[in-house]
């Protein structure tokens, strides 16, 4: 498609949709009781684990507390601070609030019949591979394990994909030993059979969207004199 037909300006609506419904996603999977995708995985296994110790812990908050450690090892793999690695910690919390207030519209608990927790589970799943697809595309902060995915690729010069899946699988097996650790037996409806098939087709799926995207849209800056203030100051 003649890149003329594509509608551009649209990055920074594109950002904040994608981590508006990132967000709706990982509520969506973790109501299926399947378990919770590999990078939200490590967070809602210590939310679940801590929250009968500390009644004010909310999901959203044990989150981007793990991604707060996840851009500290950026900077560390990196060896480099960059302004963004804080905007990251910050953009975390908006995140986590976010994660919370679809946890109040949707429930935190379990559907109740098959049917729901296997719509729910897809769904999630195919909405969480869209929103990093739109968020990848953007010149914005990325969340934390974007991030870590989006600058270690820069920094060595290895094929996107590539890291994408290193980290999700690396995440994957550090999940499975925080379940072990904490619990000291498997928990399937923390980590199931939905974490395992979303480790395996996260990757592919957000390739697919970004074709679907890429074939739509440009994504050039809306506001292209923010841009230019945020690649001065933050990147």
């Amino acid at each position: 498609m003649n890149n003329k037909k594509r509608i551009g300006g649209v990055a920074e609506i594109m950002w904040v949709m994608g981590i508006v419904l990132c967000a709706l996603g990982v509520c969506l999977s973790a109501n299926s009781g399947f378990g919770v995708s590999m990078l939200a995985a490590p967070a809602f296994v210590l939310y679940n684990r801590l929250k009968d110790i500390l009644p004010w812990l909310t999901y959203g908050a044990m989150d981007y507390a793990v991604q707060g450690i996840v851009v500290i090892t950026t900077a560390i793999i990196c060896r480099k601070f960059k302004w963004k690695y804080l905007m990251a910690i910050a953009i975390a919390m908006v995140y986590g609030l976010i994660l919370d207030m679809w946890r109040l519209v949707f429930g935190a608990e379990v559907y109740g019949t098959i049917g729901l927790r296997i719509a729910a589970f897809a769904g999630g799943s195919l909405i969480i591979t869209l929103a990093i697809a739109m968020i990848l595309r953007t010149y914005m902060p990325q969340q934390s394990f974007e991030l870590i995915v989006k600058e270690t690729s820069e920094k060595f010069n290895i094929k996107l994909s590539k890291v994408k899946w290193t980290v999700d699988i690396s995440v994957f097996f550090i999940a499975i030993f925080l379940v072990y650790v904490l619990y000291g037996e498997a928990r399937p409806e923390l980590i199931g059979i939905g974490t395992l098939v979303i480790t395996f087709i996260n990757t592919p799926l957000i390739i697919m969207w970004g074709k679907v995207l890429d074939r739509f849209f440009e994504f050039s800056p809306g506001l292209p004199k923010f841009k230019e203030f945020f690649e001065k100051y933050f990147d």
